[in-house]
């Protein structure tokens, strides 16, 4: 991979400092609260440089769980050889159950945002299938079957999707007092078994 030129990595800049700015917006004063022009204002630019990078709001949160769904795939093809399906896809998820658990507040109000908000719900469940797609052949290589239509890997990143869904849904459901750890830990055991 060649390295990133000058004005790449001034793009990469701007881009990241306007979701960073909308992120924090969305989370601590709501998501039809913030406007593009508050958002391109905290980033220091203008209201046509937003547009230059996203086409709307919602863009700026679904290419943010772009970003993560990248993550969590790496960390799955980064697992040990031979390590059962569920639990490397447990420890796939530990990477975005770290960055919720290192930013509780933040976390909390986006996730309540994807929730409560009918077209975040909607781009979040869209960009969720795209996930299971990349996931499952992802998990599909890792077993030697290097299909990514394989049945088995895909139902099997579907219910780890899920069980870490219904685990956040709860996590925001307590604001945040019980572990998110515990809770993911809890519902992959019961779709899976424990973890060996």
């Amino acid at each position: 991979m060649e390295p990133a030129t000058l004005a790449e990595r001034k793009r990469q800049l701007v881009r990241d400092a306007l979701s960073v700015a909308a992120l924090h917006a969305f989370a601590f004063q709501g998501f039809d609260e913030t406007t593009i022009d508050q958002i391109a204002a905290a980033a220091g630019v203008s209201r046509r440089t937003f547009f230059r990078y996203f086409r709307s709001k919602e863009d700026v949160i679904i290419d943010s769980l772009s970003d993560v769904n990248q993550h969590i795939t790496a960390e799955l093809a980064g697992r040990p050889e031979g390590e059962p399906p569920a639990v490397a896809l447990r420890r796939a998820f530990g990477l975005l159950i770290d960055t919720f658990t290192e930013y509780p507040e933040k976390s909390l109000a986006l996730a309540n945002l994807l929730l409560t908000t009918p077209a975040l719900r909607a781009r979040y469940l869209d960009r969720q299938y795209e996930w299971r797609i990349e996931l499952a052949a992802e998990l599909a290589r890792r077993t030697g079957l290097d299909d990514d239509t394989d049945l088995r890997s895909s139902l099997l990143v579907g219910v780890a999707l899920t069980a870490f869904e219904v685990a956040r849904d709860e996590w925001v459901r307590c604001a945040g007092r019980e572990d998110l750890n515990a809770l993911v830990d809890k519902a992959f055991a019961f779709v899976y078994g424990a973890p060996r």
